[in-house]
This record gives structure tokens, sequence and C-alpha cells, in this order.
């Protein structure tokens, strides 16, 4: 017999539909997009089927570009993006994502369902989201004790 196991999905998490960048395009084009787009992240598209994806964020920009005094303009995606990039899939319980994450020393993975990016997930995203849970489970548990 199985027993039920309550847990939080990484697609319960994940931040679906990244946004995606051609690794040619460069990180002043980068920028403007995360800008735009209101996030830390971008995706970096595969070139070919059996490429994989990249992904470059704020940070990496930071510190591989204007950290070193390169310029913005002149350097493309692809010169400083993590790739490849920890995949996960969307069915994951969070806890063992977390884990992953930090035993790799990783802040994101990208997110795949049936073999296709879905989303990324991120370590801050996926640790809250843990904790407010495990607040509201031990709030559960004073209450139940308090009424039996």
């Amino acid at each position: 017999m199985t027993e039920k196991h309550d847990y939080i999905t990484v697609a319960d998490v994940m931040t679906p539909s990244p946004v995606v960048i051609d690794g040619l395009a460069s990180a002043q084009i980068a920028l403007d997009l995360m800008e735009t787009n209101e996030v830390n992240s971008l995706v970096i598209d595969r070139r070919h089927e059996g490429d994989e994806y990249g992904l470059i964020s704020v940070s990496d920009i930071a510190r591989r570009i204007i950290g070193e005094n390169r310029s913005l303009k002149r350097t493309s995606v692809y010169e400083v993006m993590e790739k490849p990039v920890l995949t996960v899939s969307s069915s994951m319980d969070i806890k063992y994502t977390i884990r992953l994450l930090t035993k790799f020393h990783l802040h994101r993975a990208l997110v795949t369902e049936l073999g296709q990016m879905v989303g990324f997930v991120s370590l801050r995203d996926m640790t809250v989201r843990y904790a407010r849970a495990e607040r509201e489970r031990h709030k559960e548990q004073e209450q139940e004790q308090e009424q039996g």
C-alpha cells in the first residue's frame, strides 16, 4: 500500500515561460531585456537539438563583464553564461531540489517536463516556500493538539 505524502513540487514554485535570448546577443541587450521583463535571469537558447540551454543573471554580468572592465556592447552573453545548466523535473519535491542546488552551490535550475523546458526555479523562492509550508504545518499541529 502506498502512503500519501504532501509535498510541494517544483512546478508549484517555478517561474513559467522564462525569457529566452540568443547566445550571440550582447550583454547590453540582455540587460535591456531583463529590465523590460523585470527579471534577473535569462535563458540562453540552444543552438541545435544536441545543444544545452544556458543561463545568465544580472550578477553574472556584473561579475564577469562590468567587474572585469569589459564592454557590455561588445561582449556576447555566450561568453559569460552558465552552461550546461542543471535541470530538474517539474514534479520533483522542492526539498530535494533545494538539497541538489546547495550541493552544487547553485542558485537556480531549469525546469523540464517530458524533456522540454517549461520554466526555471530559484533557490530563494523554493526556500521561502518551504519555510512557509513548515510554519503552516506546525501551526496546524499545534491547533490539533489544543483541540485533542
